[in-house]
């Protein structure tokens, strides 16, 4: 996208003169004269074709195109603020977005990023947890990481390794049990993620899975 000339002063000029109502209080904050901060706030709106205050007898109003105006410059100058400040002090970090499976991020992620943030300092990691479909555009994530054969829309996957994957029950059922193949005499509980049960039993060396449990999900 090519960016236009952008008149940073005559901005700058009016975020302080909207945020204040007052083109005198701008002034001051800016080290200008009041003149000065009128000047360029009507140089803008030249620029841009529209009024962006209503000057009142008691002061000024701000019109719809500039009530559109204002968070979009108050947040692009704090942002700016914030990196000079980290400049400054050499604090300069960027962020990385993680969504991950709360198991997963629990038993494995997070008793290593202690020493991931120690080898990477400078960067920042902001974990997201739930078992949902990912959506990395929607999420704004850089990286996601879930079970699945990496079969994503939209989405290029690297697998990680194999998860262990083994059904638990009671030591008294077990002793009941003589194959895998026992299991399919008893309830199974059903994993929100569908093709866990078929795929273990077909890993077992059961040709014939049951079909899609119904009911609960864990």
């Amino acid at each position: 996208m090519r960016r236009p000339h952008l008149p940073l002063n005559a901005l700058r000029a009016f975020e302080a003169s909207a945020r204040l109502l007052s083109f005198t209080r701008a002034g001051d904050e800016l080290n200008v004269t009041q003149a000065a901060v009128s000047h360029q706030v009507k140089r803008l709106e030249l620029q841009l074709g529209v009024a962006l205050f209503k000057r009142l007898p008691r002061g000024l109003m701000v019109t719809a195109e500039g009530e559109a105006l204002l968070p979009v410059l108050r947040d692009a100058f704090d942002r700016m603020a914030e990196m000079l400040e980290r400049l400054e002090n050499g604090q300069v970090r960027e962020i990385l977005m993680v969504g991950a499976v709360g198991t997963f991020a629990v038993g494995w992620l997070l008793p290593r990023l202690g020493g991931f943030q120690a080898r990477f300092p400078l960067l920042e990691v902001r974990l997201s947890t739930h078992n949902n479909r990912v959506d990395m555009l929607a999420e704004g994530l850089d990286y996601a990481i879930r079970f699945g054969d990496g079969a994503w829309h939209a989405c290029e996957s690297e697998r990680l390794f194999e998860a262990p994957l083994s059904p638990l029950c009671t030591a008294r059922l077990a002793e009941s049990m003589s194959s895998p193949a026992s299991l399919l005499q008893h309830t199974l509980l059903r994993s929100y993620r569908d093709n866990e049960w078929p795929s273990w039993f077909a890993a077992a060396g059961i040709q014939r899975p049951p079909p899609l449990l119904q009911g609960i999900t864990f």
